[in-house]
């Protein structure tokens, strides 16, 4: 199966999650209704819970003096228990802002893709 982007196929962001979604033949006739990377973004969506997340993060980086970061670990969330859900939510959440181009991922200073950035990132205000 091909995977590739091409000039008439760009590359497309998720609604849900905003990793990258590679055009794909057997998307060839719906290439244009495609918004989302897989069955479980297609269910999930994006809640009114993941827009008030993502009005979270930019009031916590808008606070921050002079373009400091913000790590993903430190957005404020649930109780240790449900911990792993918040940390993938504010991971896509992060992720929609960046494809908004709101914001920048950074890993060890450096800028990074979000849809590939595995490990910790942080997050800081688009210059």
């Amino acid at each position: 199966m091909a995977r590739s982007s091409t000039p008439e196929h760009p590359p497309k962001v998720c609604a849900s999650c905003g990793r990258t979604i590679e055009w794909r033949a057997k998307w060839a006739r719906s290439w244009d209704d495609v918004r989302y990377c897989s069955t479980g973004c297609r269910r999930r969506g994006v809640t009114a819970g993941d827009l008030e997340l993502e009005k979270t993060i930019l009031d916590a980086l808008h606070r921050r003096p002079g373009g400091a970061t913000l790590e993903l670990d430190d957005v404020p969330g649930p109780s240790a228990g449900a911990a792993h859900g918040h940390r993938e939510q504010v991971r896509r959440a992060a992720r929609r802002l960046a494809d908004r181009d709101l914001v920048e991922w950074l890993q060890q200073g450096h800028p990074v893709d979000p849809s590939t950035a595995r490990g910790a990132a942080a997050i800081r205000l688009r210059r």
